[in-house]
C-alpha cells in the first residue's frame, strides 16, 4: 500500500514538472493579442500602441489580430475556445466583456465564468454635445427645455445597444426627463448631425468630438465621467452640472480565457502595467481620446462586476434587447 501511494505521489510529480516549467519559462514563443474590433478603430488604435511596449516587456513578439463582428462577440469568443495558456488574448471594450450579456438574448460564452481578466487598459468618456448655435446655454438649460415639453428634444446615440445608447437612457432616468433617443450607425454620423444642427443633442465619444469642440465646431455641454476629461479640462462633468450620481465612461480591458494560471495572468499584467507607464505610450492612447489606467485582475473583475449590474438595471427599466 505504501508503495502505491510513493508511485501515485511521482506519477503526480512527474505530471506537474511540465505543466510548472512552462510558467516559469512563459512567455517562450509570440503572443496574439485580438481585437474585438474591425481594424482603425480606437480599440484597434490602443492595442498597436501597446503591443510593441508589452512585447519588450515580454522579450516576445506580441501580434495583433482583428476579429470584428456582434458588437465584439466573435473576438472575444475566439479567446474564450484559445487554450488557457496566456498566449491568446483578447483587447476588447464593456460591451462585450460584460454589458452584451445582459444585452444579447442569446451569448455564445459567458464574460464572467469564461474569461481571466488581466487588466483595465484605458477609460474614455462620452461627451453631451451641440451645434454651436444651440439656444441652451447649458445642461441646466437644456434640461428645463426637456422638462417643460417631453418628447420633443431628442438625443442622437452611435447605435442600440452601445454604452453611449445606454448612458443616454441614464441620462433620461437621473435627470426625470424624456428626451427620444435616436440610433445611429455610429458615433461618427450622430456627432456629425449635431455640428450641423440635424440633431439637438449627441451623446459622442472624445475621438469623435475633441476636434471640432477645439476647433469651435461644436458645443460641449458635460462629460459624463466622475471626473473631468484630461482632453476637455474646461467643460464640466454631468454631475456638476446637477445630474447627480451620473457617471457612465467607456473603456477597454485586456482579459485571457478561464484557467489560465495565475501566475501567467500576473506576468500579462505587469508587462500591460509596464506598457501603459511608458511616456510614448501614455502620449499616444491620449491622442485617440483615452486615458492609461492599468488595474490588477480583480479591479479589472470588479469593474466588469459594477457594469453588468449598473446597465443591466437600464436593461430591464427600458426592456432594451439585441437579437
Amino acid at each position: 500500500m505504501k508503495k502505491q501511494f510513493l508511485a501515485a505521489i511521482a506519477v503526480a510529480t512527474v505530471s506537474a514538472a511540465p505543466a510548472a516549467h512552462a510558467q516559469h519559462d512563459f512567455p517562450s514563443r509570440p503572443l496574439r493579442l485580438i481585437v474585438a474590433f474591425p481594424p482603425g478603430g480606437s480599440t484597434d488604435l490602443i492595442a498597436r500602441v501597446m503591443a510593441p511596449a508589452m512585447s519588450k516587456s515580454l522579450g516576445q513578439q506580441v501580434i495583433v489580430e482583428n476579429k470584428g463582428g456582434a458588437g465584439g462577440n466573435i473576438g472575444v469568443e475566439a479567446v474564450v475556445r484559445a487554450a488557457p495558456d496566456g498566449y491568446t488574448m483578447v483587447l476588447s471594450g464593456a460591451g462585450a466583456l460584460g454589458i452584451n450579456s445582459v444585452l444579447y438574448r442569446s451569448m455564445p460564452f459567458d464574460p464572467v465564468k469564461d474569461l481571466a481578466p488581466v487588466s483595465l487598459v484605458a477609460t474614455s468618456p462620452f461627451v453631451l454635445v451641440g451645434p454651436v448655435n444651440s439656444p441652451y446655454k447649458d445642461v441646466k438649460a437644456m434640461l428645463a427645455a426637456a422638462r417643460a415639453e417631453p418628447g420633443k428634444l431628442s438625443l442622437g446615440h452611435g447605435g442600440q445597444g452601445t454604452v453611449m445608447h445606454l448612458a443616454s437612457e441614464l441620462l433620461n432616468q437621473l435627470a426625470d426627463v424624456k428626451m427620444v433617443l435616436v440610433p445611429y450607425k455610429g458615433t461618427g454620423p450622430a456627432t456629425t448631425d449635431a455640428m450641423a444642427g440635424q440633431i439637438p443633442l449627441a451623446m459622442s465619444d472624445t475621438p469623435s468630438a475633441v476636434p471640432a469642440i477645439k476647433e469651435g465646431r461644436l458645443k460641449a455641454y458635460a462629460v459624463t465621467t466622475s471626473e473631468r476629461s484630461f482632453s476637455l479640462p474646461e467643460v464640466p462633468t454631468l454631475e456638476e452640472a446637477g445630474i447627480k450620481g451620473y457617471e457612465a465612461m467607456g473603456w477597454f480591458g485586456i482579459a485571457v480565457p478561464a484557467s489560465t494560471p495565475a501566475p501567467v495572468v500576473t506576468r500579462l499584467n505587469e508587462a500591460i502595467t509596464a506598457a501603459l507607464k511608458d511616456p510614448d505610450v501614455i502620449e499616444r492612447v491620449r491622442a485617440v481620446g483615452a486615458d492609461p489606467k492599468p488595474t490588477s485582475p480583480d479591479g479589472l473583475r470588479k469593474l466588469v462586476a459594477t457594469d453588468i449590474a449598473k446597465w443591466g438595471d437600464i436593461v430591464k427599466r427600458t426592456g432594451l434587447r439585441l437579437d
